[in-house]
């Protein structure tokens, strides 16, 4: 009967220990930040697969939106609403670029990097408007060396 009981339990543990390792990013959405106005704090995120991102409306008027083209392949693409808090679980390694539609082109961006950034030369393809291309240059020579 013991070793009945132990199987499944070992089989809970093992389910349970990866939820666990899990981790969730906050991200604030503001109006000042350490980096200027209008930002995504902090705007570089380093993930995992299976890790979430939760982005959140700390000032109003602020969205999260991920970016055409700035996604892994497979990946599934977001948009959340105007001052309401998103969370988004980044399955697919590679980089997903994300915006705050209102304030796009005054640079509010932000770049999670999950596992291998096997899309890196499709996401630095991609054109942004005004200030927004100023702080992707940053967030790429931001990068960790592979």
């Amino acid at each position: 009967m013991r070793y009945k009981l132990a199987f499944p339990v070992a089989i809970v543990a093992v389910l349970l220990a990866g939820a666990v390792q899990a981790a969730d990013h906050q991200v604030q959405m503001l109006n000042k930040g350490e980096k200027g106005t209008m930002v995504f704090q902090p705007d570089l995120i380093i993930a995992e697969p299976g890790d979430t991102v939760t982005f959140v409306p700390t000032d109003k008027s602020h969205d999260a939106e991920s970016i055409k083209g700035m996604i892994p392949e497979g990946a599934e693409p977001f948009k959340g609403k105007i001052n309401e808090e998103v969370t988004v679980t980044v399955e697919k390694e590679g980089i997903y670029g994300v915006k705050c539609t209102p304030h796009y082109g005054m640079g509010m961006v932000a770049m999670i990097v999950v596992g291998t950034p096997g899309n890196l030369e499709e996401v630095k393809a991609i054109k942004h408007p005004g200030k927004a291309k100023k702080v992707f240059e940053r967030l790429f020579s931001e990068l960790p060396a592979n």
